[in-house]
């Protein structure tokens, strides 16, 4: 199996766009990277679903990740552009759904459709969403995937969930890839998540060392042959931090201090929600 690589965008979660005070520079910022990242050969770039700034809240820019998805379409050609990832809780699954289908479109065929649980209560509270416990989110999840391969799948969209109802919706154009846009589930939650995984996603995103991905691996493995789906044809990604350096020692003095000290915004960064 061969290995592919993509980049996380500067998008100003992470303050990666600070003294850059005009917004549209701030953007053509990060539309050169995608445009570079392409050019370099790079498979894919990806974007985050948050609103606010960590490791904290602040003014700094933070543009919308659906909207950013849409022009990025436009601006790039060749390269593969997803979400890593959609937080489920932000919108409903049969509007992501339409959303998703009206990118694949603009993008020619492009779109990696991401999504996971969510996680930054902050974020919840502050645009006035319920911030339900994990298993509940989870429970929302499983119920929205379902609705979002309704819609790309079935002519009149139906489901009828505790959480979720969809009554016949519509959803032309699907877009362009077939079957359906690829869904990538991400997170390394053993008992549920990878689980999710196994029944529902093309594609899934852990973290963790090497041996930590091997095991969430292999227990994918185990859900995939419970439900009777092939392992093969799930596309197994991992995100990671890469710092360039002439030591190990100069590396790892490199790496902001946020990212060693902030738990909570490494498993974050890794796709790690519940």
């Amino acid at each position: 199996m061969s290995l592919k690589y993509g980049i996380q965008l500067p998008q100003g979660w992470l303050m990666d766009l600070v003294g850059i005070t005009d917004p549209v520079e701030a953007y053509e910022t990060m539309t050169r990277v995608a445009q570079t990242a392409e050019e370099c050969g790079y498979e894919s770039v990806w974007l985050v679903d948050h609103f606010h700034t960590v490791p904290q809240p602040s003014q700094e820019v933070t543009f919308e990740c659906w909207t950013s998805t849409a022009a990025l379409a436009r601006d790039t050609k060749r390269v593969r552009i997803g979400q890593m990832v959609t937080c489920n809780g932000y919108r409903h699954p049969a509007l992501l759904a339409k959303m998703a289908s009206t990118l694949d479109v603009l993008s020619h065929g492009r779109l990696d459709f991401g999504i996971g649980a969510g996680w930054y209560e902050h974020e919840y509270r502050a645009y006035g969403y319920d911030y339900p416990d994990a298993p509940e989110r989870l429970r929302y999840l499983r119920e929205a995937v379902q609705v979002i391969r309704a819609m790309w799948t079935q002519e009149e969209a139906v489901f009828e969930g505790k959480y979720y109802q969809v009554r016949g919706a519509l959803n032309q154009p699907k877009g362009v890839q077939q079957p359906h846009i690829p869904l990538l589930i991400g997170g390394s939650g053993e008992k549920v998540t990878l689980k999710l995984v196994a029944q529902y996603a093309d594609a899934c995103n852990v973290a963790g060392d090497p041996a930590t991905v091997a095991h969430k691996f292999a227990l994918l493995k185990e859900h995939c042959e419970t439900v009777g789906r092939d392992y093969e044809r799930i596309r197994r990604t991992i995100s990671t931090m890469v710092v360039i350096a002439d030591t190990n020692e100069q590396a790892i003095g490199s790496v902001p201090a946020m990212f060693r000290s902030q738990p909570q915004l490494d498993m974050a960064l890794a796709g790690r929600h519940p």
